[in-house]
């Protein structure tokens, strides 16, 4: 499964959304300027990135599964 190249797309893409959580957690943290200039991006960019993958899961259980 690990030579799988959807395999490799799909973990990349769920490894990308575990990032922009943890940018937008850290930006949460600091609070301030920061937080206000760039909350609603970094929550933008998670849903899109999650759809994404999401779409990339379903993907590749339905190309495994066969069906």
């Amino acid at each position: 499964m690990r030579d799988d190249p959807l395999f490799l797309v799909m973990a990349t893409a769920m490894l990308v959304v575990v990032v922009i959580l943890l940018f937008g957690i850290g930006s949460f943290a600091k609070g301030g300027e920061f937080n206000k200039k760039y909350a609603n991006k970094a929550m933008r960019w998670r849903i899109i990135a999650q759809f994404v993958a999401v779409v990339l899961i379903v993907l590749f259980v339905l190309i495994r599964r066969g069906g």
